[in-house]
């Protein structure tokens, strides 16, 4: 199996040499670090409230709305495996195309055999509207109120995998729970 390649950028950002030199830059850097220090030093020395510290994760910030959308989880079934069933509801209603679902299939499974071999979020066009969580008919996608870390060296680093969706925050309190594996789909009585 070949691995998947990612996409190129028609914007890809280049650096020049000015750019490389990095004292501009770090110098500018001391500039508006130093303007903010001093601006709420004299807030602070004068009475007035001047910068607010939040000792994340112990405490969150109050501006923060009471359903913040932050970053995408999976819920998971009761054997670790994602609720996912790969339908692509979510792939598909996403306003900025930026789900991406590769499914597999369990034959042996009977209740649930389509999953995800690979679910990526691309966190440098993802807009946290929300619609694929609104969209997922299995409750498979959650948005917790967390803020992702969001920054990086380049575009590549900021793809949310499968993987990272299911152990950041596991959750396990489904809305539709499904059968464990094995079980019969639907047992009909007979007299």
């Amino acid at each position: 199996m070949t691995p998947y390649k990612r996409k190129t950028y028609w914007n890809e950002p280049a650096q020049t040499g000015w750019d490389r030199s990095y004292l501009p830059e770090i110098l500018r850097g001391l500039a508006i670090t130093s303007r903010v220090f001093l601006r709420n030093m004299g807030r602070w020395m004068t009475g007035r409230k001047g910068a607010l510290t939040t000792y994340y994760p112990e405490e969150t910030r109050a501006d923060y709305a009471p359903l913040n959308r932050g970053k995408h989880v999976l819920t998971q079934r009761p054997d670790g495996s994602p609720q996912c069933i790969a339908c692509n509801l979510c792939a598909t209603v996403c306003p900025a195309k930026v789900i991406e679902i590769e499914a597999g299939f369990d034959p042996a499974d009977t209740a649930h055999p389509k999953f995800p071999l690979r679910f990526e979020i691309d966190y440098s066009r993802c807009v946290f509207c929300g619609l694929c969580v609104e969209a997922c008919p299995e409750d498979a996608i959650r948005m917790v109120k967390e803020t992702p870390g969001l920054t990086s060296d380049g575009r590549m680093q900021m793809w949310l995998t499968r993987d990272e969706m299911l152990s950041w925050q596991p959750a396990k309190d489904v809305a539709k729970p499904y059968p464990p594996k094995g079980a019969p789909m639907h047992q009909e009585h007979r007299p």
